[in-house]
């Protein structure tokens, strides 16, 4: 094989990489914001302190972008990561609960709420299981567990096997992605 075909194969073997690891991925996720009819779903209610049946938040693109700031928008919808150590709601040690900023679903409690020393809000688990949804982000050739609300789809952070005890769990959410509600003790 000579130097040129060496360079052209390798060059193929490269973007074959890319397209593996970020643009197949990237189209498997825009796919998943496309959501199905109206459906029913069962989430926790921290004002309630029950479960409720709602209905998922279907909005296409150009209402996200009515309803969000471009901000908001770029994190929420097109799965974007604010700067750390800039987030408005990393250092609140208020009682409450942190809502999606999309739809107003409860993700968090401030309970469980813990300074993870890395620059986001950090929670070791969710308000309920039913909330907060996992799916895989295959973004910049790494594998991670991206999280988002269970109602309406929109990207909140990523989940990592490195948080405290009971659930060894650390969810790293972007702070624009959430708004606060303070509940009475």
């Amino acid at each position: 094989m000579n130097r040129r075909n060496a360079l052209v194969f390798m060059t193929t073997q490269v973007g074959l990489l890319w397209l593996a690891a970020n643009g197949f991925a990237t189209n498997a996720n825009k796919s998943n914001h496309k959501m199905v009819t109206s459906e029913n779903i069962k989430i926790y209610s921290a004002e309630k302190g029950e479960y409720i049946l709602t209905n998922k938040v279907l909005k296409s693109d150009a209402e996200w972008k009515k309803l969000l700031t471009s901000e908001q928008y770029h994190v929420l919808r097109e799965e974007g990561t604010e700067r750390a150590f800039t987030g408005k709601l990393l250092k609140n040690k208020e009682y409450g609960v942190y809502r999606c900023a999309a739809c107003g679903n409860d993700l968090y409690h401030s309970n469980h709420k813990f300074d993870s020393g890395t620059g986001w809000p950090s929670y070791y688990q969710a308000i309920a299981a039913e909330n907060v949804s996992t799916r895989v982000d295959r973004s910049f050739f790494s594998i991670r567990n991206e999280l988002i609300c269970s109602r309406c789809e929109s990207h909140l952070g990523h989940v990592f096997d490195d948080g405290p005890a009971p659930t060894g769990k650390r969810h790293c959410i972007n702070s624009i992605s959430l708004i606060f509600h303070k509940l009475d003790k």
